[in-house]
């Protein structure tokens, strides 16, 4: 390799090593939280603009300590994973009465955002929430106000750990008594923390 040839090379590396994808950066006002789980850990930014009662909801949980010991009970690849109600023996945690659906908010349940989980009645939504691993928007956002259509509120999206996301939907599920997809080994949920 000549002088030349090597310099060029040289340029081009750091010029490629330079260019590699950062992690995207909260807007301001907006909260950072720490998911940590047995699988990994998921940091993540809450959209306190764009949802704030799905956001206050969400971090009167966490710093009440609520979701340490909950799991991801309900896991489909190719869909999302849905926790923090459930412990490991499936026993669902008591919590607060149901919070409004902020379905409308504009926000569409793409790969890698948070949303918050309900049953089909639409104003249900209570401690649980998903992480999108997939494109849901047709299945799950809002498209009008009937009860089919409403939709599922999207109120955060991971910043880091989507690789971890993707792990946790990759894992082992089975059917236990009336729940379906949940994960053969717990996947825990050690902690939820609010960043500085």
């Amino acid at each position: 390799m000549t002088p030349l040839t090597a310099l060029a090379f040289l340029v081009l590396f750091q010029t490629v090593a330079g260019t590699q994808p950062q992690p995207p950066t909260p807007a301001p006002g907006n909260p950072t939280v720490l998911i940590s789980t047995s699988l990994g850990d998921i940091t993540v930014e809450l959209y306190k603009d764009r949802a704030p009662v799905s956001v206050e909801n969400f971090l009167q949980y966490a710093n009440d300590g609520f979701y340490p010991g909950t799991i991801f009970h309900r896991v489909i690849s190719g869909f999302m994973i849905q926790g923090g109600g459930f412990t490991a023996d499936m026993v669902e945690k008591p919590t607060r009465p149901p919070i409004r659906n902020e379905a409308t908010n504009g926000l569409n349940n793409v790969r890698g955002t948070l949303a918050m989980a309900r049953t089909e009645a639409l104003r249900s939504a209570t401690a649980q929430f998903f992480i999108n691993v997939a494109d849901n928007r047709i299945k799950l956002d809002h498209h009008g106000y009937s009860p089919e259509d409403f939709g599922y509120a999207v109120f955060g999206r991971v910043l880091s750990g989507l690789e971890v996301c993707d792990r946790i939907a990759a894992v082992k599920t089975r059917r236990n008594g009336p729940h379906e997809d949940v994960p053969v080994e717990p996947v825990v949920i050690k902690a939820v923390r609010v960043m500085p």
